[in-house]
C-alpha cells in the first residue's frame, strides 16, 4: 500500500482521549503490565493522509492568523468530493455551511424546528451523542428500534416509525446514515421508504452522514437528500472529514441544506451563541484532506478496515459462542450483543466490560447506545494490534482455563 496503516504510534501524552483519559473513565485503566489498546471512542489509530499535515504546515508558515473569510477552494473541495464519492449533482457553495461539529448542527436544527418538551424520533441502538444532545436540550427521545432480519441485517421498522410519529405528534427526526453503532449502510429503497413516512408526517429530517466515506464490501452510500426532490428539501445533512481522516481534534464539520427556508432557520440559530466560527487551520486541513491523495488514502483505508473486520468477525464466530453481531457494511465499529454469553457464564455486562479493560482491551460499554447487553468495539487500528487484542480476550476473558 502507498500509505501507512501498520505503524504502531505511541499516543500517550499527545492529547489523546483514547489513551490518556482511561484513569478517569469507568471501569478505569488496565492492570499493571498491560498497555492500552484503544478500541472504544470512535477515532482511528492510523496516521492521517500526509496532505493534511502539509496543508496545515504550509499555512502556519505565514505569521498572520487574523479574521478571515472562507476561501472558494474550501467550497470547491467539498463539491468535488461529494460528486466523486456520492454522485451528487447540483451542489453549490450557498448550500454548504461550516459547523464546529455535527452535534452542534443537530442542536441548531433542533432549536430551529422544535422546542423543549417536544418529542424527537430516532432509531435504536442510538449514538450516545444524539442522546446527550437531545436530553441536554430538553427534548423527549422517542425510540424506534431497528430489528434484525433472518439474515442478521439491521432493518428499520417502518410501521413502528409511522405509529410513533403520529402518536407523539413528532415533526423532527434524526436519521443516522450510515448507522452508528450498527454499521448499516442503508439501501436506496430503504431511505426512500423512510423519507415517505417523514413526508406524510411533515417531519424535518436531520441526517448525520459523517460516516459516509467509510463504506465497505462494495456497498454504496446513498445521500438522504438524493432519493427524491422532497427529501432534498426537508433534510438537513451534516458531514465532516473528521471520522474519515482521523482529525476530530482539529474540529470542523459542515452542513448541506438545499432548502433556503431550512438553511436560513438553522443558520440563524447557530449564529446566536456566536460559537460557530471556523478555525483557519481546520479549513486548510479539509482542503488538504480532499486533495487527490485523500481519495487514494480513503480507498486504502477501507481495504484495511475490511480486513480487520473480517478477522474479528471470523475470530468471534469461531471462538466466542454466544456473542452475536451483525457484520458492519460501513464504519469501523462492531456492536456486540453479549446477552447469551453473559447469561451462560453467569456474568454481568459490566463484569465482562471490566474483564477486557483490565487487560488493556479498552472496548466501550454499549448500554448507553440503548441495548442492555452490548459492547461497541473500534477496529480502526493496525491489524497487529487487533490480533493482540483478541489474543488477550482469548487468554483472559472468553476462554479462561479453569
Amino acid at each position: 500500500m502507498k500509505y501507512d496503516f501498520t505503524s504502531i504510534i505511541d499516543r500517550r501524552g499527545r492529547d489523546s482521549v483514547a489513551v490518556d483519559l482511561m484513569k478517569g473513565l469507568s471501569p478505569g485503566a488496565p492492570k499493571e503490565g498491560f498497555d492500552v489498546i484503544p478500541m472504544w471512542i470512535a477515532d482511528m489509530n492510523f496516521p492521517t493522509v500526509p496532505t493534511i499535515q502539509e496543508a496545515i504546515i504550509e499555512r502556519a508558515k505565514h505569521p498572520m492568523f487574523g479574521y478571515f473569510e472562507m476561501r472558494d477552494e474550501y467550497y470547491e473541495s467539498i463539491i468535488k468530493w461529494h460528486e466523486a464519492h456520492h454522485g451528487v449533482k447540483g451542489l453549490e457553495a450557498e448550500h454548504i455551511g461550516y459547523e464546529n461539529g455535527v452535534l452542534g448542527c443537530v442542536v441548531s436544527a433542533l432549536d430551529a424546528f422544535s422546542a423543549p418538551g417536544d418529542c424527537v424520533l430516532i432509531h435504536a441502538p442510538t449514538y450516545i451523542g444524539f442522546t446527550s444532545s437531545l436530553k441536554n436540550n430538553g427534548r423527549k427521545i422517542i425510540l424506534s428500534d431497528l430489528v434484525l432480519d433472518k439474515d442478521g441485517i439491521w432493518r428499520m421498522d417502518y410501521e413502528d416509525m409511522e405509529a410513533k410519529l403520529k402518536k407523539y405528534k413528532i415533526h423532527v427526526a434524526i436519521f443516522c446514515s450510515p448507522h452508528n453503532p450498527c454499521g448499516r449502510v442503508w439501501e436506496r429503497e430503504e431511505i426512500e421508504r423512510a423519507m415517505e413516512i417523514y413526508k406524510r408526517n411533515d417531519c424535518v429530517v436531520i441526517a448525520d452522514e459523517i460516516w459516509s466515506d467509510i463504506i465497505l464490501y462494495g456497498n454504496k452510500h446513498i445521500p438522504t437528500q438524493g432519493v427524491s426532490e422532497d427529501a432534498r428539501n426537508r433534510t438537513i445533512a451534516v458531514y465532516a472529514p473528521s471520522k474519515t481522516f482521523n482529525i476530530a481534534g482539529l474540529v470542523g464539520a459542515y452542513h448541506i441544506i438545499y432548502s433556503k427556508y431550512l438553511r436560513d432557520r438553522v443558520r440563524a440559530q447557530s449564529s446566536k451563541p456566536h460559537y460557530n466560527e471556523a478555525n483557519i487551520l481546520s479549513v486548510h486541513a479539509l482542503i488538504g484532506a480532499y486533495k487527490q491523495e485523500g481519495y487514494e488514502w480513503v480507498e486504502e483505508l477501507c481495504q484495511v478496515l475490511a480486513e480487520n473486520i473480517d478477522y474479528a468477525s471470523e475470530h468471534i464466530n469461531k471462538n466466542y459462542e454466544g456473542i452475536k453481531f451483525s457484520k458492519p457494511q460501513g464504519t469501523y465499529m462492531l456492536y456486540l450483543d453479549c446477552e447469551e454469553w453473559c447469561k451462560n457464564h453467569n456474568m454481568t455486562l459490566q463484569q465482562l466490560h471490566k474483564a477486557g479493560t483490565d487487560v488493556g482491551v479498552t472496548w466501550q460499554d454499549g448500554r448507553p447506545f440503548n441495548h442492555p447487553y452490548a459492547i461497541r468495539m473500534n477496529l480502526a487500528l493496525p491489524k497487529s494490534r487487533v490480533i493482540e487484542a483478541f489474543d488477550r480476550l482469548d487468554k483472559y476473558v472468553f476462554n479462561v482455563k479453569e
